[in-house]
């Protein structure tokens, strides 16, 4: 297998030591294994039953905590008949554990004892976790302001948590320093095997649907692993000719941080950085996208939207969720908040599935 750079095109053997490409992209992997329906393991509910679809060798053992085969539940919203995708239900109450999982276990191949990672909380918990999982150090920079309760989570794995004063891109510039100094950056947004794990979220998704794909697909975007990692997967099974068309993306993003809405409207092929204003869905805050270039192709190639939604309409459909039953961090309602914009767009007759990316209970209500 090969990598090759989302910005330059350059191409290099897998695997590499470097996280970035010389020219500072990032890289995605090519000549990957062809979604193979037979190959699926039906013995496991988990995200490795994907196992044949996974670019590791098949000897390494997998740092595995059951993430993956979140549940696919049908609803009603303002009309509209929806999928919600609960990806809370992951290990550490956050969708990151696809992607952690592979990226964790292809480090421990090389007898990694240390690892670090940017995040405002979910990235972080995740790799804390997984790396307790594989016995290895953790050292996750944390935007200081991040919420409370997902830094004790991160804390209670053992992780060493290093908080990092000013906006979010703070923390990541610490990481990237840490970084160069030599440590490894097992880092959500980099690292290729990421965008692999979140295809299995298209992939659980085509299989819950009894072998379709929905017409639409919504989930918050801030670094928007989650949204290309789904399209990829998508794109596998269109190649596997196991579904006839793609679904149309919504990248769900706050009014108050939204790179990729500009980037839309003004046509162009990258995401500019932002000043952003603080929103209550904090794990979108992101002032730039890395992979925004490969996010925008694909927005564009699915004919997909991107809407904006502001502090009270998240808060209101954080509530209306928690009235459904479904209890989610703020950031993930924003994908239910902008449903109301697919609105003239969708027929009755199609499917949308929404991804709940994270837990209510990492961003608990504060009690007076």
């Amino acid at each position: 297998m090969r990598l090759i750079c989302t910005h330059c095109g350059s191409v290099e053997p897998w695997p590499t030591d470097r996280w970035a490409c010389a020219c500072g992209g990032p890289r995605e992997l090519i000549d990957l294994p062809a979604f193979d329906l037979e190959a699926i393991d039906r013995r496991r509910l988990g995200l490795w039953r994907y196992r044949a679809m996974v670019p590791l060798p098949a000897a390494v053992e997998p740092v595995t905590l059951g993430e993956g085969y979140t549940a696919l539940i049908s609803g009603a919203w303002d009309g509209l008949e929806v999928h919600w995708k609960l990806e809370g239900l992951n290990p550490t109450g956050a969708f990151k554990d696809r992607g952690t999982s592979l990226v964790v276990t292809d480090i421990l191949t090389g007898r990694v004892t240390e690892v670090v990672e940017d995040s405002s909380g979910n990235a972080g918990a995740s790799v804390a976790a997984y790396a307790a999982r594989a016995g290895i150090h953790a050292r996750v920079f944390v935007p200081a302001h991040a919420s409370p309760a997902k830094q004790a989570q991160i804390g209670l794995y053992g992780a060493e948590i290093v908080p990092v004063s000013g906006p979010r891109i703070e923390a990541t510039r610490a990481a990237e320093r840490a970084a160069a100094e030599g440590a490894v950056y097992a880092s959500h947004v980099w690292h290729p095997l990421t965008l692999i794990g979140m295809a299995t979220t298209a992939w659980e998704i085509w299989e819950q649907l009894g072998g379709r794909a929905p017409d639409w697909f919504v989930t918050p975007v801030g670094q928007g692993t989650l949204l290309l990692g789904a399209w990829r997967g998508f794109q596998a099974l269109l190649a596997a000719g196991l579904i006839e068309r793609l679904p149309r993306l919504v990248a769900a993003q706050a009014e108050r941080c939204a790179p990729l809405v500009s980037a839309m409207a003004a046509g162009w092929d990258e995401a500019e950085a932002i000043v952003p204003q603080t929103t209550i869905a904090e794990g979108i805050a992101i002032v730039k996208p890395v992979r925004s270039r490969a996010i925008l192709q694909a927005l564009r190639e699915s004919h997909g939207l991107t809407p904006t939604v502001n502090e009270e309409q998240i808060v209101e459909a954080h509530t209306r969720l928690a009235r459904m039953g479904i209890h989610v961090e703020p950031t993930s309602a924003t994908a239910a908040a902008v449903l109301s914009a697919l609105q003239p767009h969708v027929s009755t007759s199609e499917t949308i599935v929404v991804a709940l990316t994270g837990s209510g209970l990492k961003s608990p209500p504060k009690v007076e």
